[in-house]
């Protein structure tokens, strides 16, 4: 079914893999000096593990990742949701590419092609239910190292310890989480893959263009970011 994809198709998905790719390296792996969303956060995450060190009453945030797990959680089972419905539309692929092709700006494909799109689409969200479980594991692992977090007052080194390992671990739950995220925004773009190869390029930029303005340029990275 690769076969069946045409050259522009096929220099469309690389553009798409070296946009996404491209910019989780950046942002989770920065790769230049610039401040981010996601590396500000990971400090904040820090400062809320010392804090809860410093409490006697660990419950309000037990609670707080409990509710940022019910959060992934729910991604999780969508995810699935979607899995399935995509495996579906694999059994009614000619209807749908009928429909899209009927449209004046769609470029007509074969039908394998069309088929292979659907299952690149699939294992992309495959991926994204990946992170998510991944994610929710790692918030799990986080609540057993807040249990085991002695009770206060620490010693100020055994705290900055227990803050430093446990926001590491938050951090890699919400690492995974965001990726997860990412492949969704980026999966939106992949429609337009159906439509016109020139389409997707457009809309994976478009998409890459959206999330670098929210991590570098929002308000709330502005808010977020450490005062010099």
């Amino acid at each position: 079914m690769i076969a069946d994809l045409t050259t522009l198709d096929l220099l469309a998905l690389a553009w798409f893999v070296l946009l996404w790719l491209g910019y989780a390296n950046l942002v989770d792996r920065p790769l230049w000096g610039r401040p981010n969303l996601n590396r500000a956060m990971r400090a904040r995450r820090v400062d809320w593990m010392r804090e809860m060190a410093r409490r006697e009453n660990r419950m309000p945030d037990v609670v707080l990742i409990g509710h940022l797990m019910q959060s992934v959680a729910f991604f999780a089972s969508a995810t699935m949701i979607v899995v399935a419905a995509l495996l579906g539309a694999l059994g009614a692929v000619d209807q749908i590419r009928g429909a899209v092709e009927g449209l004046h700006f769609a470029a007509p494909a074969a039908r394998a092609a069309w088929q292979a799109k659907l299952l690149i689409m699939v294992a992309l969200f495959v991926y994204s239910f990946f992170k998510f479980s991944w994610s929710l594991r790692q918030w799990n692992y986080c609540c057993v190292l807040i249990g085991g977090t002695p009770p206060a007052p620490l010693p100020e080194a055994e705290r900055e310890a227990a803050a430093e390992r446990l926001g590491a671990v938050a951090s890699g739950a919400a690492v995974n989480f965001n990726g997860g995220l990412r492949a969704y925004y980026f999966a939106l773009a992949m429609l337009a893959w159906f439509v016109n190869p020139w389409a997707f390029m457009a809309a994976s930029l478009l998409v890459l263009a959206v999330l670098a303005r929210r991590q570098f340029f929002s308000e709330s990275a502005q808010a977020i970011a450490p005062r010099a």
